[in-house]
């Protein structure tokens, strides 16, 4: 009796993983195409069928988007990062206008979370906001790619992995920043916030600040970057540090509002004047930047677009339709913190 082919069968003749099998035979954009036509023809040459009964099983659709959200420190209870806040009102709304429901969820990293909405039809794809580390976030990408979910993701292009991203253009934030500060004329740059693959978002604004200094032939002095993730504690503590160095600086850049806010509160404690002695901006444009004193500059991010891009983008992909990673600009927002 003749053994009926699989789709391992032909993950194995093609070197691929089954999932990525499964994905180029319905075409899948997440598929490049040399992979796609070369699984399309040994399923071909294996008169390979798709199970019908399995593929309708897989095609049911609920109509929710699962929302899960990192728990991230934070002074109060809510344990959501402020910057996701006002995205989270324009995802809900995507998904109201587009007649889905959404399911929000915190995201466990000790539990498997990445198995437990698609798989038992609970969503239709998941979107996921914020991350902690990223290369401990890593492996739970990897197994949602494995396992064929459909997700898009807030954050910075991963380049090494096919995964479907929205974000802001944080390189050119970064340099818009710096190059702002230079033209008002400070030219000794502290920069408080990861600037390694901890931390892509933040990474690459450290190499747009970085740009900038070098177009503008000024240093980067290494021993002036301190890491901080994205708390206002976190940035005080790596202020406080910088100041009792005793290395000198005329501006600090926040790699995000928190950290810059908890550094402005190190800076006004050590009776360093904001911006008289020490400019500070940040990035994202929270509602508190423009509260502190003096208010805070930084770089907006339109997280209302963000979240119709997020939801827009996973419907794409539930609906295999070609969809690619989405940077969104970012505009500087001037304030007095920075002496303009």
């Amino acid at each position: 009796m003749k053994v009926k082919p699989t789709s391992f069968d032909i993950a194995y003749r093609a070197g691929v993983s089954q999932s990525t099998v499964s994905r180029a035979l319905r075409n899948s954009p997440l598929v490049n195409e040399e992979t796609r036509l070369k699984v399309q023809a040994i399923a071909k040459e294996l008169n390979y069928k798709v199970d019908k009964n399995a593929s309708n099983l897989r095609s049911q659709h609920s109509a929710t988007i699962a929302l899960l959200l990192f728990e991230d420190p934070t002074s109060d209870d809510s344990l959501i990062n402020p910057f996701f806040m006002s995205m989270l009102g324009s995802i809900t709304r995507a998904c109201s206008n587009q007649g889905y429901d959404l399911l929000v969820s915190f995201q466990q990293m000790k539990n498997d979370w990445h198995a437990d909405f698609e798989d038992t039809n609970k969503a239709d794809g998941i979107i996921l906001l914020g991350y902690g580390d990223f290369l401990d976030y890593e492996e739970k990408l990897i197994q949602l790619i494995e396992q064929d979910t459909r997700f898009v993701r807030w954050g910075a292009d991963v380049k090494e992995l096919p995964i479907i991203s929205v974000g802001c253009n944080n390189f050119h934030g970064g340099y818009q920043l710096t190059e702002h500060l230079i033209k008002n004329n400070y030219k000794k740059f502290a920069f408080i916030g990861s600037a390694s693959r901890h931390s892509p978002e933040f990474f690459d604004r450290y190499l747009g600040h970085c740009k900038a200094l070098t177009d503008n032939k000024l240093n980067i002095d290494k021993v002036l970057q301190i890491d901080a993730v994205s708390t206002e504690e976190s940035g005080h503590i790596a202020a406080c540090k910088l100041i009792e160095s005793g290395h000198s600086f005329d501006a600090i850049f926040g790699a995000s509002d928190l950290i810059a806010i908890g550094a402005m509160r190190a800076l006004q404690e050590h009776d360093i004047k904001v911006p008289e002695d020490v400019a500070i901006v940040g990035f994202d444009d929270i509602p508190m930047a423009s509260f502190t004193f003096p208010t805070l500059t930084t770089a907006r991010q339109n997280t209302t677009l963000a979240g119709e891009l997020l939801v827009d983008s996973l419907l794409k992909l539930i609906k295999g339709e070609e969809v690619s990673t989405t940077l969104m600009p970012t505009s500087l927002v001037i304030r007095k913190s920075c002496g303009s």
